[in-house]
C-alpha cells in the first residue's frame, strides 16, 4: 500500500488555501486506498505553537492521518546520510555564490531566470579555501542532465529545468529539495499533491530521488487559493483561518463547506465528499476567494468561486 502526505510548515495558522489543499491530498489518497501521512516540515521558519494550531484545524476539517506525525527536524540523521552517499559519488560541490551572485552571473543562452549557472562548480581546491575564508558553503548537486520530465494528473507531462540545486544551505540546515525527497522516499510516498506553485519544483526532487534510489511519485499539483485581486491568499487577507472565522461567528463545518463546494463536491461532510471525489472532474483554474457582504457573524460559508 502506498501513501500521500500533507506536510505544512509551522510558520503560523493554515488559511483557507492550505486546508484546501489538504483536503485535496486527503481525498487524493482516500480515494486511492492509500495511507495518508502527515510530516511537519520544521527545519525552518517553526513559531511556537503553530504545529498544534495547524493539526487542531485539519482534525476540524474532518480529516485523519494514519501513523505518528513526523517532523523533520527530528531526522537529520537521514539527511547526514543521504550527503554522504553523494558525496562519496562525487556528486556534491562546495558554493559560496550569494543571491546577488548569481543574479549578476551571466547565465547560459535560454536558461530559465534564476537558473544556477554552475559558478563554483570546477573550482579547483586553492580556489575554494580561499573562498572559505571570506564566507561559508553551501553544497550543491553535480547535476548531469539539463532537465527531467514528470508526470503529473492534472498537468500532464512535464518538463522543467534541473540544475545544480542547493542541497545543504551554507547555514548547515538541509534545503528544502533534498529533505523533501529523503522524507517521500523513506516514508513510501508515492502520491505528491500540493499547490501548482510547487509544479516547477518537481523535476528536481524527482531527479534527486532517482539519484538516491527512490520511486518517482505520481504527482498532483492542484490550483491555489487567490484573493479577489489575484494573489495567492494569505493571512492579511482578512478572516482566512478557522481562529478568525470563528470569532466571527464561522465554524469549521461552514468552512469545510465553502472549501468543498469551490471543488464541485457536496458539502455534507468529508466523507460525501470522498464518494463523489473524481480527480478529473476537479476545477482546474485556481480558487478566487470573496467575502459575503453578509456573513459577518451569521454562521454562513462566506466565500466561494467568483
Amino acid at each position: 500500500m502506498g501513501a500521500g502526505r500533507f506536510a505544512p510548515s509551522p510558520s503560523g495558522d493554515l488559511h483557507l488555501g492550505n486546508l484546501r489543499t489538504a483536503i485535496l491530498a486527503w481525498l487524493f489518497a482516500r480515494s486511492t486506498e492509500r495511507k495518508f501521512l502527515m510530516r511537519v516540515e520544521d527545519l525552518d521558519r517553526a513559531r511556537a505553537g503553530a504545529e498544534a494550531r495547524q493539526l487542531s484545524d485539519l482534525a476540524a476539517m474532518g480529516l485523519s492521518w494514519d501513523g505518528e506525525v513526523v517532523r523533520q527536524s527530528e531526522r537529520s540523521d537521514l539527511y547526514a546520510a543521504a550527503l554522504d552517499g553523494l558525496r562519496d559519488r562525487g556528486l556534491l560541490y562546495e558554493c559560496f555564490c550569494t543571491r546577488r551572485d548569481i543574479a549578476d552571473a551571466p547565465s547560459a543562452p535560454h536558461a530559465a531566470p534564476g537558473t544556477y549557472p554552475g559558478t563554483c562548480r570546477d573550482l579547483t581546491e586553492a580556489e575554494r579555501a580561499a573562498k572559505r575564508e571570506l564566507r561559508p558553503a553551501a553544497l550543491r548537486l553535480r547535476t548531469e542532465v539539463d532537465s527531467f520530465t514528470v508526470t503529473d494528473e492534472l498537468h500532464g507531462a512535464y518538463t522543467g529545468v534541473v540544475d545544480d540545486f542547493v542541497v545543504l544551505r551554507n547555514d548547515g540546515v538541509p534545503a528544502y529539495n533534498l529533505a523533501v525527497v529523503v522524507d517521500d522516499g523513506i516514508q513510501g510516498i508515492d502520491q505528491v499533491v500540493r499547490g501548482d506553485d510547487l509544479l516547477s519544483s518537481a523535476p528536481r526532487q524527482a531527479y534527486l530521488a532517482k539519484l538516491l534510489g527512490y520511486g518517482i511519485p505520481a504527482y498532483a499539483h492542484v490550483p491555489l487559493a487567490l484573493n479577489s485581486e489575484g494573489k495567492r491568499l494569505a493571512k492579511r487577507d482578512g478572516a482566512v483561518t478557522l481562529a478568525q472565522l470563528a470569532a466571527e461567528g464561522i465554524d469549521a463545518d461552514a468552512a469545510r463547506a465553502v472549501i468543498l463546494a469551490s471543488l464541485g463536491l457536496p458539502t455534507s461532510s468529508i466523507y460525501a465528499a470522498l464518494a463523489a471525489f473524481r480527480p478529473a472532474s476537479l476545477p482546474t483554474d485556481p480558487w478566487v476567494f470573496t467575502r459575503s457582504p453578509d456573513a459577518r457573524g451569521t454562521g454562513k460559508p462566506i466565500g466561494w468561486p467568483s
